[in-house]
């Protein structure tokens, strides 16, 4: 019995057979046709039972059976697709209600899906879910909520099987997008720029015919002279390719400042999805892609390399990365460097500064470390600062306001020209475009050879 359940159009029956015999009272004439239907009514309840708990097609015992269909692991951030199958096993038409017992971490009550059946049909339930923390996510049962043609009853049909724990990972999905539209060569879709090389880089691969376009610099005269000796017009140019075995180092803030959050993930997060994508780049460019993140105490380190398992070691050691609450130690984060990062590397530092002081405390240790090797700091724009310098004031209080945040907004622009001034790359992004701004700077520097 704990699977049925009383259907509004059960209820609404009887509310009208209840009023009818309020009115036969004083109306007895109504009685005897008000006791007629309230039989036909408890028969078709009764009927609409048996057809409930009715065998179905095939042999089967009948109902309804659901499937959940997702990944072995979601991508944080991104849209996950998610099907629910479902199967009619009754030789009568159904409707159906499909309640799916979503993880606590959506914290949404509206995952109800209403279909029809026809005898035997089947038919999947497509929906998305975004989720914004990394971790263990818990899906429930499928319950699917069950009504015959007449409508009185529901049963409900509980899959308990479907119950598992899913992890989510950082936003593997985003890095396949950018990988795919690598392969297609059209990452310019995406926004990644197109950049004209200049000059070439020193490490020489072959030699190859002249081709309309090609540097007139490039040509090797030694080898023309040799091909025309032996009867050939075409010029000869030597044929370069990107220095291979470059060492990209993502360094990676956990400290307190990189708890804000924007659209429902933390400054964390987002750095945590781009390093992932420009992990997977630098790989496919046969560099050498590691990682090392800090706070006030040591954090994880992983060496850069490239091997076929590295970037799995990645996505395993990105999952683990929670934010912290002091201030980092940047002093821990240089020694590591030294430690980890013996030759000319390319370092992606993911922090955020939001004033000039903070950034004098530790100007520092980015200056040694942008000696050595070649520093880009990434840091953050308040998105949502800027939406309220765009809104035009319209109060007193609103012009002291945006007069105080176009001051902080300065400020930002003014730790950018504070690092170019020591020679330290820096970029101000906005967070949901932090990926494609990324992946930018990182093919500018190899297109201007400066790894």
């Amino acid at each position: 019995m704990r699977s049925l359940f009383l259907t509004s159009r059960f209820f609404g029956l009887l509310a009208a057979l209840a009023t009818g015999f309020v009115v036969a009272f004083f109306v007895p004439v109504l009685l005897v046709p008000l006791q007629v239907a309230l039989g036909l009514f408890v028969a078709l309840a009764l009927l609409d039972g048996v057809l409930l708990y009715a065998p179905g097609t095939g042999g089967s015992r009948g109902g309804v059976t659901a499937r959940r269909e997702l990944g072995d692991k979601l991508a944080n951030g991104s849209d996950n697709n998610v099907r629910i199958w479902l199967d009619n096993q009754y030789r009568f038409p159904v409707g159906t209600q499909t309640i799916d017992e979503l993880p606590a971490q959506f914290q949404r009550r509206d995952a109800l899906f209403t279909t029809a059946l026809r005898a035997g049909e089947s038919t999947v339930i497509h929906y998305q879910l975004r989720p914004t923390r990394r971790g263990e996510y818990h899906f429930g049962a499928v319950n699917v909520l069950v009504t015959s043609p007449i409508g009185l009853l529901r049963r409900r049909f509980r899959h308990e099987t479907e119950g598992r724990t899913v992890p989510v990972y950082p936003s593997f999905l985003q890095m396949r997008q950018y990988e795919l539209l690598a392969v297609s060569n059209r990452l310019t879709e995406a926004g990644v720029k197109r950049l004209r090389r200049v000059g070439h880089s020193m490490e020489f691969e072959q030699l190859r015919p002249y081709a309309p376009g090609d540097d007139p610099r490039t040509v090797n005269w030694r080898a023309t002279a040799r091909r025309r000796s032996t009867g050939a017009d075409a010029l000869v140019v030597n044929h370069y390719q990107d220095e291979r075995a470059q060492q990209v180092y993502c360094l990676i803030d956990k400290g307190r400042v990189m708890r804000m959050p924007f659209e429902g993930l933390s400054l964390l997060d987002y750095a945590i999805n781009a390093t992932l994508v420009i992990s997977n780049i630098a790989l496919h460019k046969h560099d050498k892609a590691g990682l090392i993140t800090f706070s006030e105490r040591g954090g994880t380190v992983l060496a850069a390399d490239r091997r076929p398992d590295q970037l799995r070691r990645l996505l395993d050691a990105l999952y683990r990365q929670k934010t912290r609450y002091l201030e980092s130690d940047y002093e821990r984060l240089y020694l590591a460097v030294q430690k980890n990062a013996r030759q000319r590397s390319l370092l992606m530092l993911f922090t955020n500064f939001e004033s000039v002081s903070s950034l004098q405390r530790q100007l520092p240790y980015l200056r040694q470390m942008a000696r050595q090797h070649l520093l880009l700091v990434v840091f953050f724009e308040n998105t949502e600062l800027q939406a309220f310098l765009d809104t035009p004031p319209s109060t007193t209080e609103d012009v002291y306001n945006q007069t105080i945040a176009e001051k902080f907004a300065q400020e930002k622009r003014q730790i950018v020209r504070e690092l170019q001034r020591y020679g330290i790359h820096a970029l101000l992004t906005p967070p949901q475009h932090l990926t494609v701004n990324a992946i930018n700077k990182y093919l500018e520097f190899k297109s201007r050879g400066l790894i």
